[in-house]
């Protein structure tokens, strides 16, 4: 029998519910709860709510970790394990959102299964478990964390998933790993600008003129632009003025976990760009 549905047999039996039924994960020490980010997109002068991204929130003794502490201290051999686990999470709990019809954003980082064959397999399980979660493959974007991958590995996985029916987006654009050639390579479905990128940015008074024909381009290229990291008036403000398509951050929704009422009212732009106030997260998720 193949390691794949051992593995997912074993990250099942570390997964279980709660009273009212929501999933979650158990780690060592830790437990591991899916929270949801909304994701809006601009309508007029509101921002709508079409997608969310999943993202993990770990706890000790029921006290939140910093995500980054909580993924820094797995050892490498566990890895895949957990962002499998993750994965699972996400997709379970999708349901208790209790919206129908968003996009669910979700993170595979391939340099953690770095074998091309187990990396198919695995996203060959993923989209046969959709089924049992009553989930749609259109429904779906995977956020392909590529910073280290081998270009043909990459083009390979994203093959896959589309050939399943589920988008791809490139994350961290920005950094430097996430080229234009990459960009030609994969032709993504959506790019994902990275917010810390996008921050420093925004400090520069011609901010607006420098980041327009960047999501020009990337429109030319057939892509649609998220930018995350939306944690003032000022980042929204060169955001929209970018004509960027979607957008994330905590001075618009901060991650909820599965389960709470999730807010479908559209928010305004106008009151969003009178809000000067930095909005500071309690703890970070991934």
């Amino acid at each position: 029998m193949s390691e794949q549905p051992d593995r997912r047999r074993n990250v099942a039996k570390a997964i279980f519910a709660d009273e009212i039924g929501l999933q979650f994960g158990v780690y060592r020490e830790f437990r591991l709860w899916s929270a949801y980010q909304p994701i809006f997109a601009p309508e007029g002068r509101v921002l709508r709510a079409v997608a969310v991204e999943g993202l993990i929130e770990p706890r000790r003794i029921a006290q939140p970790v910093a995500a980054s502490v909580f993924f820094g201290s797995i050892p490498a051999p566990d890895l895949l394990f957990v962002e499998t686990m993750c994965r699972m999470l996400h997709l379970g709990n999708y349901r208790n959102i209790g919206v129908e019809g968003l996009t669910l954003f979700f993170n595979y980082n391939p340099t953690i299964n770095d074998h091309l064959g187990r990396a198919l397999a695995e996203i060959r399980l993923m989209t046969r478990h959709l089924g049992d979660l009553e989930l749609e493959p259109s429904l779906l974007v995977c956020e392909i964390t590529e910073q280290a991958a081998d270009d043909q590995v990459l083009a390979s996985l994203v093959r896959e998933m589309r050939r399943d029916g589920i988008r791809i987006a490139i994350d961290d654009f920005g950094t430097g790993h996430s080229t234009e050639a990459r960009i030609d390579l994969l032709t993504p479905d959506i790019v994902k600008i990275d917010g810390a990128w996008f921050g420093e940015l925004c400090r520069h008074a011609a901010a607006e003129r420098f980041f327009r024909p960047l999501v020009a381009v990337l429109h030319e290229r057939g892509a649609k632009v998220l930018v995350e990291g939306i944690e003032n008036a000022q980042h929204l403000r060169v955001a929209l003025e970018g004509g960027v398509d979607l957008l994330q951050g905590f001075h618009l929704a901060r991650p909820a976990l599965a389960g709470t009422i999730f807010k479908e009212e559209p928010l305004s732009v106008d009151a969003l760009l009178g809000a000067g106030n930095k909005v500071v997260p309690l703890h970070q998720h991934r």
